[in-house]
């Protein structure tokens, strides 16, 4: 059995609420390889740091919690010259919260200064416990115990 992980997508929060309606993740500008990273039964959240992909307008929020939820991955036709890869993704019931207050406490942002820095990768994983302490924000005590 493999050991489930914990990954963080940076997306805008116009196309985190596209992927929560349509069940879905999509990173990278659509890359196969980062979503091949994942497994099933995998966590995700999503960082969105501006309300439009196309925006300067910072939102720097956690704006969804996520579980894989089969082994495939796939194209989708958004248009008829981008086609990009898409996972599959459960999400869960969840509040959005800022990242701000977070910061502090967060393993995976060795820098506090500059602590910005490991979303510029779009997609990347993080440990258990940064993953508990976000969602732990997000979703109620119920929902995470049932994890």
């Amino acid at each position: 059995m493999s050991v489930r992980k914990y990954w963080i997508a940076t997306i805008s929060k116009e196309h985190a609420n596209l992927a929560k309606e349509g069940g879905f993740i999509q990173v990278c500008h659509g890359k196969e390889k980062p979503l091949k990273r994942m497994k099933k039964n995998d966590f995700l959240l999503i960082y969105s740091s501006k309300i439009k992909m196309e925006s300067n307008e910072k939102y720097q929020t956690f704006t969804a919690v996520g579980k894989v939820i089969d082994d495939e991955v796939y194209q989708f036709k958004m248009k008829e010259d981008f086609i990009p890869f898409r996972r599959n993704i459960l999400f869960l019931d969840s509040d959005e919260i800022s990242i701000i207050p977070l910061i502090e406490n967060l393993e995976f942002i060795s820098d506090k200064k500059y602590w910005g820095y490991p979303f510029r990768y779009g997609f990347f994983e993080i440990k258990e416990n940064d993953f508990k302490f976000i969602a732990s924000k997000m979703i109620s005590n119920k929902t995470l115990v049932d994890l």
